[in-house]
């Protein structure tokens, strides 16, 4: 790119169709939302952010990170999934919050998060989510100037996904989510 970033480093990325073997269940299940992606393997030891990019030459404006969050009024939990880039943090307790309507909103306990996706920890994307999940991407991943690495489920791989595919996905919801 001529702006120098590229999300795609030193890997080597397959049509997500093609190498569902290194995607979660339910991103498998819902391949056909996100055309455009892309995966490829990694050391599952590099999974987090920071040490992934560096091992694997991956600007960090192009990677963007989910978390689950959970917020809660009265008895409802709501959940929801929070996309921002890795040079960014998901603002929680007032975008977040606010958009769902909560009085409380917190990172999703880890054994909730993993059990309610059906993904590892680390690992957590938007793709395959459950329905009835918001998907609140932030307006700098839907708008970055090429395709974005994001989880696949499992922490021994990484996707690449053009950004408009991302914001396009059912329930999703672009707007400031981040600080």
């Amino acid at each position: 790119m001529a702006d120098g970033l590229d999300g795609r480093g030193t890997l080597t990325w397959h049509a997500g169709a093609d190498r569902s073997d290194l995607l979660a269940k339910p991103v498998v299940a819902a391949l056909d939302a996100v055309p455009g992606l892309e995966v490829s393997e990694i050391d599952p030891e590099l999974a987090d952010t920071a040490a992934f990019c560096s091992a694997y030459d991956s600007a960090p404006e192009l990677s963007a990170n989910c978390v689950v969050v959970a917020g809660r009024r009265g008895e409802t939990t709501r959940y929801a999934a929070v996309v921002v880039l890795a040079t960014t943090r998901a603002d929680v307790n007032k975008a977040v919050r606010k958009f769902l309507d909560v009085r409380k909103c917190s990172f999703a306990p880890m054994d909730d998060a993993v059990h309610l996706s059906g993904m590892e920890y680390g690992g957590i994307t938007p793709v395959g989510l459950p329905t009835g999940w918001p998907v609140l991407v932030d307006e700098r991943v839907a708008n970055a100037p090429a395709p974005v690495v994001i989880g696949s489920g499992l922490r021994r791989s990484k996707c690449l996904v053009p950004p408009d595919q991302l914001a396009g996905l059912p329930t999703t919801e672009v707007g400031v989510f981040a600080s």
